[in-house]
């Protein structure tokens, strides 16, 4: 891992590779009141993205909570019951764009008890900001935060120390800031995370999409720069091809398959294995509305048609025939528990893994993560909402994956309760 200030001082790049219709998808996280509300909206304020409407109503809110300035979390505390208590309960989504690319913002909440809203948030993005305020530093939440970054995958991770302003801008209390976060982080099991630090004030400005005169000390980039010198994860272009079928549907021309690239490239011709009869075919047309063309990308939702007519249904698997997964019939996993109702061993559940759903049950409950402390305990009790717990899972069925580390989008699962089909777990497969 990198000593504080390498990846401040290696972030920039040139942008002449990149599409300018690249999108970046990033979320915020972090303790309640660290100002991740205030933050975005600062980065949709000064990136000139606010209506004159939308700017009236949001001075004429503020002024009736009694603020002399302009609440720029208003802009995405979008429930009245966040408006009435001044804390972000939702995910609240938000789009901005620059001359270099296009962002989606996952603004997710600081409580405890909404931990289940955050995951949720980070678990599709490229990148992660965790914030910290300076004036109290990290607490647990803000570690649980990053500590689920890091467990998601997230590669590139920012960590606002914010409220500078409320520091006098002191050089010094950055220092101390970011040095208790990067102990935190060097404890992190597996590869630690490269993080980039950025002394904030979202309330004033600085840092954020301008550098302002008060932090001049600072020489590494401001928010906005560190998010326009990211590239999003075009990996997953360059593995395995991983296309789980969403529907069979029936043309005059023969049967299609449709669904979205997980990983991989689908290229016209190419050889692929149907999972799970493993049975070997070719690809024989490629269609990506509305035209037909010669390859597809991750991401990319398509409609394939093969050369031999297979029997093939929802939930099968078409992947890359000389890099196919294995199959299995148990797994070992990491799961944020969502649900309010508690994990127990031996229970039983449906796993919906990419477009397959099997019956599964908690064989074996191994350890649950202090956050506090990243040390592993005994679950001595049921593991409650929003704990963290490595567990043993079988199945019913076969189930063909790879780990998340090798492939977030197949790594990944989903937990739902049979009795009241809700989520109760997000899973990522050691």
């Amino acid at each position: 891992m990198s000593t504080p200030g390498d990846a401040e001082r290696n972030t920039t790049m040139p942008h002449s590779s990149r599409s300018a219709a690249s999108v970046l998808r990033f979320s915020t996280a972090g303790s309640v009141d660290d100002g991740k509300s205030t933050l975005i909206g600062r980065l949709l304020h000064d990136t000139q993205q606010i209506h004159d409407d939308q700017l009236r109503a949001i001075a004429h809110a503020s002024s009736k909570r009694g603020s002399e300035d302009l609440d720029l979390s208003l802009l995405t505390d979008g429930l009245e019951a966040e408006r009435e208590q001044g804390i972000t309960i939702d995910v609240a989504y938000r789009y901005f764009t620059t001359a270099q690319r296009k962002y989606i913002i996952a603004d997710t909440p600081g409580h405890r008890q909404y931990t289940r809203n955050m995951a949720t948030g980070a678990s599709t993005a490229d990148a992660a900001l965790i914030l910290v305020d300076a004036t109290r530093g990290l607490l647990e939440q803000g570690k649980r935060h990053l500590y689920i970054a890091h467990l998601l995958g997230i590669r590139h991770i920012a960590v606002a120390i914010n409220k500078m302003d409320l520091v006098d801008y002191r050089r010094d209390v950055f220092a101390s800031a970011r040095a208790i976060v990067h102990d935190f982080a060097r404890s992190l099991e597996g590869s630690a995370p490269t993080l980039t630090f950025v002394p904030v004030s979202a309330l004033r400005g600085d840092m954020v999409v301008e550098r302002g005169e008060r932090m001049t000390w600072h020489d590494g980039p401001t928010l906005l720069e560190w998010l326009e010198s990211i590239e999003p994860a075009g990996e997953t272009s360059s593995r395995p091809l991983r296309f789980p079928v969403q529907l069979v549907q029936r043309t005059q021309e023969g049967r299609t398959y449709l669904g979205r690239v997980a990983s991989g490239t689908v290229v016209q011709g190419q050889a692929v294995t149907v999972l799970p009869s493993g049975r070997r075919t070719r690809v024989k047309r490629i269609q990506r509305w509305p035209d037909a063309c010669s390859a597809a990308f991750a991401g990319d939702s398509v409609a394939l048609s093969l050369s031999d007519e297979l029997d093939v249904s929802r939930g099968d698997y078409i992947v890359d025939a000389e890099r196919a997964p294995a199959a299995y019939r148990a797994l070992d996993a990491t799961l944020v528990w969502l649900s309010s109702e508690p994990l127990v061993q031996r229970a039983r559940y449906l796993l919906k893994h990419t477009s397959r759903t099997v019956a599964a049950r908690v064989v074996t409950l191994r350890h649950v993560v202090e956050v506090e402390t990243l040390e592993k305990r005994e679950p001595t009790a049921a593991v409650a909402a929003n704990d963290i717990a490595n567990v043993e899972l079988a199945l019913q069925q076969p189930l063909f994956f790879d780990s998340y580390s090798a492939d977030r989008a197949t790594g990944a699962f989903i937990l739902i309760d049979e009795a009241t089909n809700q989520t109760v777990a997000a899973g990522m497969i050691a």
